[in-house]
């Protein structure tokens, strides 16, 4: 009877981690999908001030409807960070890499040796 007290405690155990687990990956889900809705008002408040900026269009209204919600956001998520730490891609789509500056690197001196 012991060891089956034992199996039942260790059974009921596992079931704990597992649920915790769950908890932490919904966590993970949530954050994700927090983030994906913050970058997409950002980005649209974004396009409303150029189009603002570069056609003199009033969208005041729609700006401050976006800040109005990235405020509510705010107030829930907290803080939203302006500064993605996403991929930085040029132009071509290609990631910069450091310390270069996209030329390629003359040869060594004497030429390649294979």
């Amino acid at each position: 009877m012991a060891l089956f007290d034992k199996v039942k405690e260790q059974a009921s155990q596992l079931a704990q981690k597992a649920q915790e687990a769950g908890k932490a990956g919904q966590a993970k889900i949530e954050d994700a999908q927090a983030k994906r809705k913050s970058d997409a008002m950002l980005r649209d408040l974004g396009a409303a001030l150029y189009a603002q900026k570069t056609t003199g269009a009033d969208n005041s209204a729609e700006i401050d409807r976006i800040v109005g919600e990235l405020t509510a956001f705010e107030a829930e998520h907290g803080p939203v960070a302006a500064d993605d730490t996403g991929d930085a891609t040029d132009a071509g789509g290609a990631a910069p890499s450091a310390g270069t500056s996209g030329e390629a690197e003359p040869p060594p001196e004497g030429g390649f040796k294979l």
